[in-house]
């Protein structure tokens, strides 16, 4: 049996019991909580081994050299109207704290702009890359960190399709942002309630490792993240890949707030 001396396991113990520190959020504009994600390095795409995986999910690494600010939740309803004076949502009768869906790319830009012009700029949409690494948490389970199964009592997607557990049914619609736990990096509904437009075009992977990549290529769709209230549980896995004309609009399609740190 291997002996510890005592100062030793006092270290091992404090360690133990150690919580992990808090990160560095913002407030800004209409109420947008943002949580600051530290520059890092991460796997990026899915193994071979995950169920629901696709061809274009392909593993390749990914370094992100710069710090950014996400949005501890989906922007809502009551967010936009604050910046934008609408109520775009099908689901207006929702309430204020459920996410804005029913907006496509140009007037999620038009969102941004207006965000930028009164406070102080930066604001834009995350990269796919820097979405799916906020969605992992530093962990390479399906769902981020350690969770490889979701149902209906872990976030809003259709019951009737989970990710290996029991089916419920089928959810009436989005729910009130922070309605379930968030992730280790404190970032709610990162899988389901609405899809999340992302910068990118769909493109490619590359091959070889990346540095803070962006999807820059001929392609008609742009990249939508994260699965929705009406969609299953394979589509809310974080490397899962889905696309929309910048033009459309759904009923499941909102976004979340990206702002670059200066």
């Amino acid at each position: 049996m291997t002996r510890y001396g005592l100062p030793l396991v006092v270290a091992l113990l404090a360690a133990a019991c150690t919580p992990v520190p808090e990160r560095a959020t913002i407030t800004v504009g209409p109420g947008i909580e943002m949580v600051r994600i530290e520059a890092g390095t991460f796997t990026m795409g899915t193994p071979g081994t995950e169920t629901g995986r696709e061809d274009q999910e392909r593993l390749h690494d990914v370094r992100l050299t710069k710090a950014f600010y996400l949005g501890v939740t989906e922007v809502t309803q009551a967010q936009w109207e604050a910046v934008m004076g609408t109520r775009p949502s099908h689901f207006g009768d929702c309430g204020g704290d459920c996410p804005v869906e029913r907006v496509n790319f140009d007037h999620v830009q038009a969102f941004i702009a207006g965000l930028n012009a009164t406070e102080g700029g930066g604001f834009r949409l995350p990269t796919e890359a820097e979405w799916e690494y906020a969605c992992r948490a530093g962990g390479r389970a399906a769902f981020g960190h350690h969770a490889s199964t979701l149902g209906s009592a872990d976030a809003n997607i259709n019951g009737a399709y989970p990710y290996g557990v029991d089916a419920t049914g089928p959810s009436p619609g989005p729910r009130a942002v922070a309605s379930f736990d968030s992730n280790p990096w404190g970032l709610f509904d990162m899988s389901g309630n609405v899809w999340e437009w992302v910068e990118d075009w769909h493109c490619p992977y590359p091959t070889d490792e990346a540095v803070d990549p962006i999807g820059r290529c001929d392609s008609a769709y742009r990249v939508i993240r994260g699965g929705s209230w009406a969609f299953d549980g394979t589509s809310a896995r974080c490397g899962l890949r889905y696309t929309h004309r910048p033009q459309d609009l759904g009923f499941s399609l909102g976004f979340r707030l990206a702002r670059s740190v200066r």
